[in-house]
């Protein structure tokens, strides 16, 4: 077993938790440009929970997801392109339902990025419910917004305050 992983991981973890805590927050609010990305990836983060509700993975992998997107999962593994992102999810995605909630966003022009807590409860009531801090990355291609990245690690984020 590799043995920097968990070390990194809790850099990875204190990092993003430090990005967070980071700069002043804008409401929405204050901020057409901030509004109108918080209601369209709203729209993308519903397709991708009702993917789960279906087990459809390949709604969440063809429509969620851009054809370059890199992912980083919670063990550190890189899944480059949507072809490699597609076993990962025919995997996760029967059997389990999710809920996407933002915690911090960002959009400048055409990119932003969004802190969340992502939300999974399997099927199986033996299972116990978890979620993972996800970074999502955005990219506004052809007047749609678009997921360019992720990164997650298992964790939960908390509320943001006023």
């Amino acid at each position: 077993m590799c043995t920097w992983k968990r070390p990194w991981r809790e850099v990875a973890v204190t990092a993003m938790l430090t990005l967070l805590a980071a700069g002043p927050a804008v409401s929405a609010a204050d901020n057409p440009e901030l509004a109108e990305f918080k209601s369209a990836i709203r729209a993308q983060y519903d397709v991708k929970e009702k993917a789960f509700a279906d087990d459809d993975p390949d709604v969440v992998v063809d429509r969620f997801y851009a054809a370059d997107v890199y992912s980083v999962d919670n063990e550190g593994n890189a899944h480059s392109g949507r072809e490699e992102l597609r076993p990962l999810y025919r995997e996760v995605v029967p059997g389990s339902e999710v809920e996407i909630s933002s915690v911090r966003t960002h959009v400048n022009g055409d990119l932003g990025w969004d802190w969340a807590n992502f939300y999974v409860r399997p099927d199986d009531p033996e299972a116990e419910a978890f979620s993972f801090i996800i970074l999502f990355l955005w990219e506004k291609r052809d007047g749609q917004w678009t997921c360019v990245g992720d990164f997650y690690v298992l964790g939960e984020l908390p509320a943001p305050t006023a």
